[in-house]
């Protein structure tokens, strides 16, 4: 029973580790929650800008009643010295906690297993491990910053069913229905960053803000794919790999078109691919990636696997993550 009481209440942290999702880079978006007597009586996440910490948030909220209770965190507490807080790992010996239970270990340098270190030198009970698949999920961008020095990339179709994004004379609204739109406008919300190529922006003009009730402010920063000037409120970038230099940019979505779709997916930087599905026919329409150079059809095999597959009114969303073929 304890296992599965210590799954649950990580499964709670991590969903408080999305709230602050593409908001708090280059810090992760953690996640905490603080239990005792089977009671939550304190919970935090990462707030936007990185401070206050998930674990300094809900220690102060459970005050007093943090003694002798156990702190479930979707990332080692933070050990290392800063000027903007006390380390996390700290407040919690200050706390007087019996019980850590982290989901990973901080594969920053500065704590990098200082912080259970520093728990355990006191006698507070530490378990590892807990849901860690799951807390990976939420936290892709700060891990892919560890260690690939990228942001996650994230890659978003909309197609008919015979894979076309528009007509043949280039109408594409719209594709998807509303139910659709708005949870593309979700995942709007949940990345730092937003990138379309030239020609797309050169077409369309789109705003790519986030038109959700209470998530407007969310709007992600505006990247254009161009060898050529971006215009005002743009950042151009020359080449895929140069979103390694985008400062405060944990995860990317690469929204259009099929020139950006295939120069992300011919440099191997998409890390998960959105695709939404309509139930229409176009029928000689635009394709929704251009040529990726591949030279033989088994090398398309094994490097995608479904992550997730649900209706969304009439549309269908699936999502894919790299394949055990496909290099880290």
């Amino acid at each position: 029973m304890g296992d599965l009481t210590d799954a649950r209440w990580m499964t709670a942290a991590c969903g408080l580790a999305e709230r602050g999702r593409g908001r708090t880079a280059r810090n992760p978006s953690v996640g905490c929650v603080i239990v005792a007597g089977g009671v939550v009586v304190g919970r935090g996440w990462t707030q936007p800008g990185g401070r206050p910490h998930a674990e300094a948030m809900a220690l102060e909220q459970a005050g007093a009643r943090a003694a002798g209770a156990t702190a479930y965190v979707t990332l080692e507490p933070c050990a290392h010295e800063s000027l903007r807080g006390p380390a996390c790992a700290d407040l919690l010996v200050a706390a007087g906690v019996a019980r850590v239970v982290a989901a990973l270990e901080d594969p920053d340098p500065r704590t990098a297993g200082r912080g259970f270190a520093r728990l355990r030198s006191v006698g507070i009970a530490l378990t590892t491990d807990v849901m860690a698949s799951a807390a990976r999920d939420v936290m892709a961008g700060f891990l892919s910053r560890e260690a690939r020095g990228r942001p996650h990339v994230t890659l978003k179709l909309a197609t008919s069913l015979d894979g076309c994004i528009a007509l043949a004379g280039g109408a594409s609204r719209w594709i998807t229905g509303a139910p659709a739109r708005a949870h593309a406008h979700l995942e709007r919300s949940r990345h730092e960053a937003i990138l379309v190529g030239r020609g797309t922006l050169a077409a369309d003009a789109p705003s790519l803000d986030v038109r959700l009730p209470g998530l407007e402010e969310r709007a992600p920063r505006r990247i254009v794919l161009t060898s050529g000037e971006a215009p005002a409120g743009w950042t151009a970038i020359a080449s895929p790999h140069d979103i390694a230099a985008l400062d405060g940019v944990d995860h990317l979505l690469v929204e259009g078109g099929a020139a950006a779709a295939a120069a992300f997916l011919r440099a191997d930087l998409v890390d998960r691919l959105l695709l939404y599905r309509a139930p229409i026919v176009i029928g000689g329409g635009l394709p929704p990636i251009a040529d990726i150079g591949l030279g033989a059809l088994g090398a398309a095999h094994g490097r995608w696997r479904l992550l997730d597959a649900r209706a969304l009114g009439s549309d269908r969303l699936e999502v894919y993550g790299r394949g055990p073929c496909s290099p880290a």
